[in-house]
C-alpha cells in the first residue's frame, strides 16, 4: 500500500473513531437533559408551571432547567458524574440532600411516572 493511501486509510478510521465519540456524547447530553428535565414536576409540583428551556449548564457536567411558575421565573441544576447517573441537584433556593437526592432517583425517576409527567411532553 502506497504511503498516501496509508494515510487515507488512517484518517478514514480516525474519522470514524471520533464520529461515534459525538454520537455518544450527544446521546449522554440528551440523556442528562431529560433526567433533569423530568426531575421538574417533582422539585416544583404546583400546577401551571411551563418549562422554557432545558439544556447543558455552565459547566459540561451540568444541566440547567430555566421554568415558569405563574409569572416567575426559576430555575434547577443538576450535576452528573462522568456518565448519566444524577449527582446532585439545585434550585435557586435550595440543594437536595443525599437522601431527598436519593429518594427522587429510587422512588421518582427510575418509574414510568417520570417520563410521563416529562414537561417536554415526551
Amino acid at each position: 500500500m502506497r504511503p498516501a493511501h496509508r494515510w487515507l486509510l488512517a484518517a478514514a478510521i480516525a474519522a470514524g473513531f471520533l464520529g461515534g465519540l459525538a454520537t455518544c456524547d450527544d446521546n449522554r447530553r440528551r440523556e442528562r437533559v431529560a433526567t433533569c428535565r423530568r426531575a421538574l414536576p417533582a422539585v416544583a409540583p404546583e400546577a401551571g408551571i411551563r418549562l422554557l428551556r432545558a439544556a447543558p449548564g455552565s459547566t459540561p457536567d451540568t444541566v440547567r432547567v430555566d421554568y415558569l411558575d405563574g409569572h416567575r421565573q426559576h430555575w434547577l441544576t443538576c450535576r452528573f458524574d462522568g456518565g448519566s447517573t444524577l449527582l446532585a441537584l439545585a434550585t435557586e433556593s435550595s440543594t437536595l440532600s443525599g437522601p431527598a437526592l436519593y429518594m427522587l432517583k429510587r422512588f421518582y425517576l427510575d418509574t414510568p411516572d417520570a417520563t410521563a409527567a416529562d414537561p417536554a411532553g415526551h
